[in-house]
C-alpha cells in the first residue's frame, strides 16, 4: 500500500510528507496566518500540491481536532478586592504527566535519589544532578514514612515578568515548570521541550489604587492567589501520590513536590513574602548583609503562625508581619504545600545575582578607583580570542549592559587592574578582592561539585570579605550591605541540597521568554494578545510533538540518546575546511606568517619522527643534512575543534573553540585587516585534562599539511606522520608557581640564541585556545593595540577566566 495513504500513512492526519513539511514550516518557521493564507491563494497551490487545507484557518482546524496536545489553557477569573483579573493557566498535574511520560525522555529520567562519590572510600561526595542533592533524600524519606514505594517528582518553578514590545507597555508574566527527574543538560535546551509554560499571570499595574503601599500589597496578593490556583492540586497529590506512566509504559506512584523556585531578586522577595532589601531566605539583619557571618534560615512554622493571624484583626496582623519583616500577604501560595519549605526552595541566581549584580557593582568600583581612561586603554589592548569579546571602545561608556556583556568583562577584568598603582599598598588588596570574586563566580558555575570544590568556593568568598574593605578605604563604598552580596553565602547549602547551580539557572527562563512570550506575541495581531498567544503555543507544541513522533516512526526506533555510554577520549575533534585557505611559499611563511624557522623546524620534525631514539646531537646533524623536497605548503587560517568537558563527564556538552592563524589582508572594501596569530594550550603528554602539568603555552603561526608527494619522500612507509595537519608554533616559558596576589601563571617568550623557540607539532596536540593578559605596567604604552600587543609586550599572565573549561584547566 502507498505509504502516504491508508493505515500506513505515517504523516496522518496530513495526506503526505509534503503537506506535513509545509504545516511544520508554517507553525514553527513560517510567517503569520494571513501571510500563509495569501501564499496558498497563489495559482491554486492547494490543488497543485494536493493539500487538505486551503488557508491557515483550515490548517489550524486539522491541528486542533486531530493532533494530541499538551494540556489546554483555561481562563480563570481571580478577584482581589473589588477588581477581577484574567488568569490563563493549565492544569498542573497533566503538565507534569506530559513531561514524565514523554517517550523521548523516558530513558533519561531519574527515579530515585543517588549518592555519587569521587573516591573508593566514599568520602568525597559529588553533587551534580538534582537527585544527587540532600533534599531529594529527605523528601523520599518523608514521603515513604507513610507510603513506601514513592517516586518523587521535584518541581522547578520559575517566573519573571517580561517586556513584549520595544516601545509601549505590553508585558507578559509567564510561569514555567519542569521536573528535576529530567537531566539538567536536557532541561537547559529549549529544543528538547522539557519546560512547560503553565500560566500567564495578570499584568495589571492597578493604577486605580492611588496609594503605592496599597498597590504593592494588592499586587503581591494577586500573585499569590494566582499561583495558589496553579499549585493547589499539589496539596493532595504530593501526599497521596498520582499514578503516572513513563514514556516506556512503566507506571509509578508519583508525588509531585514543590522543590525549587528560580527567579531574580524581586521575584524571590515576592515569592517569600519578605521585605525588599532583606534576604528572602535567612534572618540576617539588613545592616549585616555585607558581613561574613552565617545566619539561620527563616523558621517556616513561625512564619505560618504570623500569616494565620490574617483572619483576625487587621492591625494585629499587620503589626505581626512588620515585626517579622514580612509583607502582609493573605494566604501565600505555599502555605499548604506538603514537604515544602519556601525558604529552602529559593535557589541561587547566577545571572542576576552574580553577573547583573555583584560583577556589575565590581566593575563600577574599579572604574571609580582607577579612572575611565586607563581601564578603557587596557580594554583596547587585549589580544583577540575566539571566545573573548574585544571592547574596542572600553567598558566605561557602556549603558544597559547585559548579562552576556558582564560575562565578557569577567574574562578580562583581572587584567584591567592587576598592574595599576594605588597608594599605601592598596593595589594588592584590590587585586585579591577582584580575583576572589571572579573565583567565586567561576566556581559557582561548576557542573559538578565535591567537598573540595565547595571548600574552594567558601575560601574564595572569605578572601573577598578579607579584602573588600579596601574599597571603603579608597572612598568607593561606605558599606557592602547588598542582598546580592549576602546571597553568596547561600550557594554552598543550595548546591548540597539541590545539586549544582545549572539545575536552577535564570538564564534558562530568559531564553524561554523568547519562544513562549515574545515570538508568541508577534505571531498574533497584538489585540487581546494573551488568548492568541495561548492558542498559538498550543498548536506549535502539538506540531512539534507530532514531529518527534514522525521522526520516531521514520527511524524505526526512538531517537538516539544525547548521552554517550562511555566518557569521551581526551583528544579533541578537529575541524578544518575541505580545502586549504591558501598555498604559501617558504618565503611567504617567513615574511607574512612570521614562521622564520619553518624549514629548519620541518627538518627537525621529520628526523625526530623517523629516528626517535637518536641523541639530540645526532638528530641535529641529520636534520642539517636533510633535503626538503618542497618550497610551499597548503595552509589553513582557522582550526576549529570541540573542547570536551574538563571534568570528563560522559553526559556533558562540548564547547566550540577555534584558533585563528592568518596574515594581514584587506576586506571587501579595501580596508586593512591586521594579522592574527592566536595563542593556545599545547599538550603532547595527553595527561589529566585538569592542571598544567605537561602543558605549554604556544602561539600558532602556521597550520599546514605536507603534500602527498613530499610525505612519500620524507617519511618511511612503516612510520607515517602522526597526523595530516601540522602546526608551526612558538613557545612561551614553562608554567611555574602562580603569583601570590593574582594567582595567575606568569610567562614570557622562550628565547634561544636570540631567536624565539619554535617547533612543528601535530595540530591534534593543541588542546584549546588561551588568552594572555599583557603585563601593562603602570600605564599602557600608547602604541600598543589589540593586533600587535603579543609582539610588543614581553611578559604575560595566563588568563584563567576565558571560559569555564579554561578555569577548570589552569585554576
Amino acid at each position: 500500500m502507498d505509504a502516504t495513504h491508508g493505515s500506513t500513512n505515517i504523516w496522518a492526519p496530513f495526506r503526505s510528507g509534503l503537506e506535513w513539511k509545509l504545516a511544520l514550516w508554517a507553525k514553527t518557521r513560517g510567517p503569520s496566518s494571513t501571510a500563509l493564507s495569501e501564499l496558498l491563494e497563489i495559482d491554486d497551490i492547494p490543488r497543485r500540491l494536493d493539500l487538505s487545507f486551503k488557508n491557515a484557518k483550515e490548517l489550524n482546524t486539522i491541528i486542533d481536532k486531530h493532533l494530541p496536545k499538551r494540556p489546554k489553557f483555561q481562563l480563570r477569573k481571580v478577584t482581589i478586592g473589588n477588581e477581577t483579573f484574567e488568569l490563563y493557566m493549565r492544569d498542573i498535574i497533566p503538565c507534569i504527566r506530559s513531561l514524565f511520560g514523554d517517550p523521548e525522555l523516558s530513558k533519561h529520567l531519574f527515579l530515585a535519589p543517588e549518592r555519587h562519590y569521587s573516591d573508593a572510600n566514599r568520602t568525597m561526595r559529588i553533587y551534580c544532578e538534582m537527585n544527587t542533592g540532600k533534599w531529594w533524600w529527605s523528601a523520599q524519606a518523608a514521603v515513604e514514612a507513610s507510603l513506601p514505594g514513592a517516586t518523587i517528582i521535584p518541581l522547578i518553578f520559575s517566573s519573571d515578568k517580561t517586556q513584549l514590545t520595544v516601545f509601549g507597555n505590553k508585558t507578559a508574566y509567564p510561569v514555567y515548570v519542569t521536573i528535576g527527574n529530567i537531566p539538567k543538560d536536557i532541561r537547559s535546551k529549549p529544543s528538547r521541550r522539557a519546560q512547560i509554560l503553565v500560566a500567564y499571570l495578570p499584568t495589571s499595574k492597578l493604577d486605580t489604587i492611588t496609594s503605592k503601599a496599597a498597590r504593592r500589597r494588592t499586587l503581591a496578593n494577586l500573585f499569590h492567589e494566582c499561583v495558589h490556583q496553579i499549585v493547589a492540586p499539589l496539596e493532595t497529590a504530593g501526599v497521596a501520590g498520582v499514578a503516572m506512566a513513563r514514556g516506556d509504559g512503566v507506571w509509578h506512584r508519583c508525588h509531585p513536590l514543590y522543590a525549587t523556585f528560580v527567579g531574580d531578586y524581586p521575584e524571590q522577595v515576592l515569592v517569600a513574602s519578605t521585605i525588599s532589601g532583606d534576604c528572602p531566605k535567612c534572618t540576617v539583619p539588613h545592616a549585616a548583609l555585607g558581613d561574613s557571618t552565617d545566619y539561620p534560615l527563616r523558621d517556616l512554622a513561625s512564619v505560618l503562625d504570623v500569616f494565620e493571624l490574617e483572619d483576625g484583626h487587621p492591625t494585629v496582623f499587620h503589626a505581626a508581619c512588620k515585626g517579622a519583616r514580612l509583607k502582609p500577604t493573605f494566604h501565600p501560595f505555599w502555605e499548604g504545600l506538603p514537604f515544602t519549605n519556601i525558604y529552602l526552595s529559593i535557589t541561587p541566581d547566577i545571572l542576576h545575582q552574580m553577573f547583573q549584580g555583584v560583577v556589575k557593582h565590581l566593575v563600577t568600583w574599579l572604574i571609580e578607583t582607577f579612572g575611565e581612561a586607563e581601564i578603557d586603554a587596557r580594554c583596547r589592548c587585549m589580544p583577540p580570542n575566539h571566545n573573548a569579546r574585544l571592547f574596542t571602545k572600553g567598558i566605561s561608556s557602556l549603558t544597559r549592559v547585559t548579562g552576556t556583556e558582564h560575562k565578557d568583562m569577567c574574562r578580562i577584568l583581572l587584567a584591567l587592574v592587576v598592574d595599576l598603582p594605588l597608594p599605601n599598598g592598596a593595589s594588592s588588596k584590590v587585586v585579591r578582592a577582584v580575583r576572589a570574586l571572579l573565583d567565586f563566580v567561576y566556581l559557582a558555575q561548576y557542573p559538578a561539585h565535591t567537598p573540595t570544590t565547595l571548600d574552594q568556593l567558601d575560601a574564595a568568598l572569605q578572601s573577598f570579605h578579607d579584602n573588600k574593605d579596601v574599597f571603603i578605604d579608597l572612598g568607593v563604598r561606605s558599606d557592602f550591605n547588598l542582598p546580592k552580596i549576602h546571597a553568596m553565602r547561600h550557594y554552598r547549602p543550595s548546591i548540597e541540597l539541590f545539586g549544582t547551580t545549572d539545575n536552577y539557572n535564570t538564564e534558562q527562563t530568559e531564553r524561554l521568554h523568547i519562544d513562549f512570550a515574545k515570538v508568541a506575541y508577534r505571531a498574533g495581531n497584538r489585540r487581546d494578545h494573551v488568548p492568541q498567544m495561548t492558542s498559538w503555543l498550543e498548536r506549535r507544541e502539538a506540531v512539534r510533538d507530532h514531529a518527534s513522533f514522525i521522526n520516531w516512526r521514520l527511524a524505526g526506533h526512538p531517537s538516539p540518546s544525547t548521552f554517550s555510554a562511555t566518557p569521551p577520549p581526551l583528544h579533541m575533534h578537529m575541524k578544518l575546511t575541505a580545502h586549504p585557505s591558501a598555498t604559501a611559499s617558504f618565503d611567504s611563511l617567513t615574511n607574512d606568517y612570521g614562521a622564520v624557522d619553518f624549514a629548519n623546524c620541518l627538518a627537525d620534525f621529520v628526523i625526530l619522527h623517523n629516528f626517535p631514539d637518536l641523541s639530540r646531537a645526532a638528530r641535529t646533524a641529520k636534520a642539517n643534512e636533510l633535503r626538503i623536497p618542497l618550497r610551499k605548503v597548503p595552509v589553513y587560517h582557522v582550526l576549529k575543534f570541540h573542547n570536551y568537558d574538563a571534568l570528563q563527564r560522559h553526559d556533558a556538552s562540548d564547547t566550540l573553540d577555534a584558533i585563528h592563524v592568518r596574515p594581514k589582508t584587506s576586506d571587501s572594501r579595501g580596508r586593512p585587516v591586521p594579522a592574527r596569530f592566536d595563542t593556545a594550550l599545547l599538550d603532547a603528554s595527553n595527561r589529566d585534562p585538569l592542571g598544567v602539568e605537561g602543558k605549554r603555552i604556544i602561539q600558532v603561526r602556521v597550520i599546514f599539511t605536507i603534500p602527498d608527494h613530499a610525505i612519500a619522500q620524507l617519511f618511511s612507509p612503516s612510520r607515517p606522520p602522526p597526523l595530516t595537519h601540522l602546526a608551526y608554533v612558538e613557545y612561551f616559558t614553562p608554567f611555574t608557581s602562580p603569583n601570590i596576589d593574582d594567582k595567575t601563571y606568569h610567562i614570557t617568550r622562550s628565547i634561544r640564541n636570540g631567536r624565539r623557540v619554535a617547533a612543528i607539532v601535530p595540530a591534534g596536540e593543541i588542546r584549546r585556545s588561551v588568552q594572555l593578559y599583557p603585563r601593562f605596567g603602570t600605564a599602557v604604552p600608547r602604541h600598543w593595540t589589540s593586533s600587535n600587543v603579543l609582539d610588543e609586550c614581553t611578559y604575560f599572565r595566563v588568563s584563567p577566566f576565558l571560559d569555564k573549561h579554561t578555569y577548570m584547566t589552569v585554576y
